[in-house]
């Protein structure tokens, strides 16, 4: 799923706003492009089909 590039500058802009940070116009194209490799791999996991009975591991260890 692709996003028009005028939505994400005025996505970022929102977002810079809100969370009271300036971004420097000469890094508009690099903050653009991760958030576009972002969208693209949330679309991934957001696809992934899980089981009904799926349920989250209670304990976490390596």
């Amino acid at each position: 799923m692709t996003r028009p590039q005028m939505d994400l500058d005025i996505y970022i802009g929102a977002a810079a706003s809100v969370l009271g940070l300036e971004v420097d116009p000469t890094w508009l194209g690099p903050v653009r492009f991760h958030l576009e490799i972002s969208i693209r791999m949330a679309s991934l996991v957001g696809e992934f089909e899980l089981p009904d009975e799926a349920e989250p591991a209670p304990i976490f260890s390596s």
